[in-house]
């Protein structure tokens, strides 16, 4: 029943994926609830400034740039060269749509957008704008920003960090990435596929550590083969803007003596939670020194009124994964002690060119933790379907318990394989024996599709048995 003392049952803070999420479990739970949003559209970073805008951009690079290297266009004579502010026409109207479709959520389930900024005053009490507010429980879905060292001048024209990288409307001829992790990697493919001279510099000796090493590898192959330069295990030192007449531009300098001058700096290294002025001393919850918030299993922070869910409590920092655990929060506070969500269970999506997706174990845990295991693979360049749309470039990686033929990892790399991750990722999760490579073997698939792969990687992985 709802605790008719406070305003409302849940207040949450945030109207990003993970707010959205636990908003609309709360309510479909007949809860009181309240979404609090300082920005002036609802959606959080995700739909204004993060994922929506930067995938929009991508595929507006990508398939324009597919379309201009088609033979048929260079014997028709077109030669055209789309600039930045080109290719982002459509993203607002994308923006305009999302934000459009979540206030419909809201307005269908009764949940009213209290607009500005709330900060505790009490355990139950928030401050927004002057007005106050009181809740039994809170979810706190600020979400994150860039994480900016001091003495870097991000006001100056040629620095950038990943934010407001989509506001640039020049094409750069070229440009330095500094921090090589999934945002980093995502922007050094889509400017070199503008055909824009890429720096990568990296904090450690390998790209995306936590992918399976065969994907590690492959992605590093295809970024140099793109004409991507990569330094690892490079530090920052200092980064300045020029500002001589006529000269433009911004110097790296690192912490090994390398100098490097481009016209554009993209800084990528790290997030900050967005906590400072939620006024959580008053309440007696300390952020971490990047401002992220540490929880439970559960999704509690120290206060067991209080959630925290999203990029604010830092990893996996993924739009998925926050709405499931904006849920997951929600059904804890509605009583549902254990859930009956796959919060453990989120695939990893990132849109380099190719794409990048896996889900399960790795070759490099597996290995570790001494469980018999077989591979199955498939490389892209024999599928007919990939033959046929000129996307040869990939493979499928199914990792398998050897006795049991029980699948434990799935790892996809090549076009669309943040889409077709999803069939291993149901099978794997079905109650044995029905989590097996028996499934891709002996189901027939359409043909031609991406989706044939799991038959020949399961099939592959047979031949390996003895």
């Amino acid at each position: 029943m709802s605790d008719m003392k406070y305003d409302y049952d849940l207040l949450v803070i945030g109207s990003g994926p993970g707010g959205e999420g636990a908003a609309m479990q709360a309510a479909k739970g007949g809860k009181r609830v309240a979404v609090v949003e300082r920005h002036v559209s609802l959606g959080g970073g995700c739909t204004h400034w993060g994922t929506i805008p930067s995938k929009a951009l991508r595929y507006s690079i990508t398939s324009t740039m597919n379309a201009l290297k088609n033979p048929m266009f260079r014997e028709w004579g077109i030669r055209v060269s789309p600039t930045m502010k080109q290719l982002k026409q459509g993203t607002q109207a994308i923006i305009g749509k999302q934000v459009q479709m979540r206030q419909s959520f809201y307005d269908r389930n009764n949940v009213p957008v209290l607009k500005g900024t709330a900060v505790f005053v009490d355990d139950h009490t928030v401050d927004i704008e002057g007005e106050r507010v009181t809740a039994g429980y809170f979810v706190i879905a600020t979400g994150s920003r860039p994480f900016r060292p001091d003495g870097v001048d991000f006001s100056h024209p040629a620095i950038y960090d990943s934010d407001t990288i989509l506001e640039l409307d020049t094409k750069p001829h070229t440009i330095t990435i500094y921090g090589a992790g999934v945002v980093g990697t995502e922007y050094a493919s889509m400017f070199r596929n503008l055909g824009i001279k890429v720096n990568l510099v990296n904090t450690r000796d390998k790209l995306l550590e936590f992918l399976d090493d065969e994907i590690i590898d492959a992605l590093s192959y295809h970024l140099r083969d793109q004409g991507v330069l990569i330094r690892h295990n490079e530090t920052f030192e200092s980064i300045e803007g020029c500002e001589g007449v006529g000269d433009c531009g911004a110097v790296l300098t690192l912490k090994s003596g390398k100098r490097l001058k481009t016209d554009v700096i993209l800084w990528a290294n790290g997030r900050q939670g967005n906590t400072a002025k939620l006024g959580l001393e008053a309440i007696g919850i300390e952020p971490n020194s990047r401002g992220q918030l540490i929880v439970d299993d559960q999704f509690l922070t120290a206060r067991d009124h209080i959630y925290a869910v999203g990029d604010v409590i830092g990893y996996p920092s993924l739009a998925s994964a926050a709405y499931t655990q904006g849920r997951a929060a929600a059904m804890h506070m509605l009583g549902e002690k254990d859930g009956n969500l796959r919060v453990h269970d989120i695939p990893t999506g990132i849109y380099t060119s190719p794409e990048i997706s896996s889900v399960g174990k790795t070759e490099r845990e597996l290995t570790a933790a001494c469980i018999p295991y077989e591979v199955g693979q498939s490389n892209f360049k024999s599928l007919a379907r990939a033959q046929i749309v000129g996307a040869t470039v990939g493979m499928l990686k199914l990792l398998f318990h050897r006795e049991t033929r029980e699948i434990l990892g799935v790892h996809c790399f090549g076009v669309n394989a943040s889409e077709i991750i999803h069939i291993g990722q149901a099978i794997m999760n079905q109650p044995a024996p029905n989590n097996t490579i028996e499934y891709f073997v002996e189901t027939t698939f359409n043909y031609p599709t991406m989706a044939e792969a799991y038959r020949v990687a399961a099939l592959n992985g047979y031949n390996r048995l003895f």
